[in-house]
């Protein structure tokens, strides 16, 4: 996988029609508009719904881009519990089943700490998976984007077409992809004067 970076108080409340497919976004997303609040976005969990509170002079391109900041760090906070092997086996089972019909069936999935330059890796004919720990703190829908990837390794080994199309069924891929490609890019900023590699 080296070759990828592998929405109101006082006015009416507003939810989306479809929301996303998982984490913090699975969840029905309800936005509260404040007068009292000035400058501060804030996000909770209620329920089975996400709580976005945003400013009520906020614009509309301005309330649909701290929503997604917002879900964004709700899904960071809820994947900081490190998930453990059986617990990215029972994931991997879901997504393969959701997204391959199945099909892909890793005989091991494990963290490792050796994987500095890539987010995954895949040997087919061992049917292992290994996700860098890198990926743990996370958004989750980027962590289920990498295993995803690495499971439809297991059944086309290369990046032709044939292994896009099996990801097309994931909604996240884009997003996933420009997250993973902003850390990676943050990784390669130059150092600020006066700092040093130890």
């Amino acid at each position: 996988m080296s070759a990828d970076p592998l929405h109101r108080a006082g006015t009416p409340q507003r939810e989306p029609a479809t929301p996303p497919p998982s984490g913090p976004e699975a969840s029905v997303i309800e936005v509260r508009r404040s007068a009292r609040r000035r400058r501060t976005v804030s996000a909770y969990r209620e329920g089975d719904r996400v709580v976005v509170l945003i400013p009520a002079r906020m614009s509309e391109a301005e309330e649909r881009r701290w929503v997604g900041v917002m879900l964004d760090k709700l899904a960071a906070q809820e994947s900081k519990r490190i998930l453990g092997d059986a617990e990215l086996a029972e994931r991997a089972e879901r997504l393969s089943a959701q997204h391959l019909d199945g099909r892909a069936r890793p005989a091991s999935i494990r963290w490792v700490t050796n994987q500095n330059t890539r987010w995954g890796s895949c040997t087919p004919a061992e049917g292992s998976i290994r996700l860098s720990h890198r990926l743990q703190g996370m958004p989750e829908y980027v962590v289920d984007y990498v295993l995803l990837h690495e499971l439809a390794h297991l059944l086309v080994p290369g990046h032709g077409p044939d292994f896009w199309r099996l990801l097309e069924a994931y909604p996240r891929t884009e997003r996933a992809r420009g997250y993973l490609e902003g850390v990676a890019a943050a990784g390669r900023l130059p150092h600020a004067p006066g700092a040093r590699d130890e």
